[in-house]
């Protein structure tokens, strides 16, 4: 790995387009000179072109030899991952995707529209709806359904398009460090906030406060009134009285912190006037309230999805070796036979194992609950009742009957 860690730093310093790119500015530039001497004087157009003729040729060798260092950091890198990382196909007899292009076809679409490309999101979805995908039925998996098709063509791309595109313009303001888009889009979206018990209307307000606090020299801010000690003071006596109840504490905190002015980075109060990396964590709180408003997640599924497989695949293609070897089967259709560790931002539903078939739950069978508070898979509480009708819990003396268990939703 530290081969491939070497091949990867020398590509991100060598390998970009930023030398090729000023080389064609400079092209551009003196194309322009020359077209502005000729206009000026019609009689000099053949000096000027002969003049010109030299630094052309010499422009287009730089930009020539600029790709071909970055062809060959490509190439060198793509050496490094083959050696390392040798392709090794995932033995498999059946496609599970290829019975559900529809849904495959809306995830990249909303891949598309959530990252801002909505030209890209349109183009797909246009040519997507021209040629429709055929779903191709494979064995071990569950048909497809006509409402997938349905929930496909139903996607309001305009409307979407519209709610990402107010999104990512106030992120952009954020980058610019103007607070001012993100704190009206709280406010009017507060009630919602408030119910999901979200602090992003306080933090914005918070890191407003604190940018004004800091003063022109820091905040590039006019040097007026509303800005620095006073400026802050004034917005907090407009701004903070509605959140006294929740954040009482808080207040208290960045008044105190104000009487550090002086030696504020040596005060207890240091960490809350600290504007480093709340910048990015604003940004991310705001991204995710706003998403959660939507009914979407935070980050895009095809991404979470993509990214999980990726993890997921060294393992699936050691399993399926093993599998070739023993000439066995891999006969669990609704869960993997072996843990695929993940990381917990990806984890989004607990896992419950039968104690008594020790199979992973699923749908089809989920958990049930007992009277007693006991929980095990349907498929076995079906088992245990078919005979008798009341039985014993395995854990406990207490006696029911399956329809007395209830589904137990995790």
């Amino acid at each position: 790995m530290d081969a491939l860690q070497l091949e990867l730093a020398k590509l991100r310093r060598d390998a970009n387009l930023s030398q090729s790119i000023q080389d064609v500015d400079n092209i551009i530039a003196q194309l322009e000179n020359a077209r502005e001497s000729i206009v000026s004087d019609r009689n000099s157009t053949s000096i000027t072109l002969a003049k010109l003729q030299n630094p052309l040729k010499s422009g287009f060798d730089k930009v020539n030899d600029d790709l071909k260092k970055i062809h060959k950091g490509h190439s060198n890198y793509g050496k490094a991952l083959d050696k390392h990382f040798p392709v090794k196909a995932l033995p498999t007899e059946y496609d599970a995707l290829a019975s559900h292009p529809s849904l495959i076809n809306r995830a990249i679409a909303m891949h598309f529209l959530r990252e801002g490309q909505f030209q890209v999101a349109t183009t797909f979805l246009d040519e997507a709806l021209d040629n429709p995908p055929q779903p191709v039925p494979t064995p071990g998996t569950p048909n497809p359904s006509a409402s997938e098709s349905e929930d496909f063509t139903s996607l309001n791309v305009e409307e979407l398009q519209a709610k990402f595109a107010n999104m990512y313009e106030v992120l952009r303001e954020l980058k610019n460090r103007n607070l001012h888009p993100a704190i009206e889009w709280a406010r009017i979206n507060s009630h919602e906030l408030e119910k999901r018990g979200s602090n992003l209307e306080y933090e914005l307000n918070q890191l407003q406060f604190v940018w004004l606090f800091q003063g022109p020299q820091v905040n590039g801010l006019p040097d007026d009134a509303n800005n620095g000690v006073g400026g802050a003071l004034r917005y907090a006596r407009e701004n903070f009285g509605s959140f006294q109840g929740r954040f009482q504490r808080h207040i208290q905190q960045l008044a105190t912190g104000m009487a550090f002015k002086s030696n504020l980075k040596d005060s207890p109060y240091q960490r809350i006037f600290n504007t480093e990396t709340v910048w990015d964590d604003v940004s991310a709180s705001f991204t995710r309230e706003f998403c959660t408003l939507m009914g979407r997640s935070a980050d895009s599924p095809l991404y979470t999805a993509a990214t999980a497989g990726v993890i997921a695949l060294p393992t699936l293609i050691k399993l399926a070796s093993i599998v070739k070897e023993k000439r066995t089967e891999w006969t669990t259709q609704n869960e993997l036979p072996v843990e695929i560790p993940l990381p917990r931002s990806m984890i989004f539903h607990p896992i419950f194992v039968c104690p008594v078939s020790k199979e992973q739950t699923t749908e089809e069978n989920p958990p049930m609950m007992m009277p007693c508070g006991h929980v095990i898979a349907k498929e076995s509480l079906n088992r245990l009742g078919l005979r008798v009708g009341r039985f014993k819990c395995p854990y406990c003396p207490n006696e029911s009957q399956p329809k007395d268990a209830r589904e137990l939703i995790m």
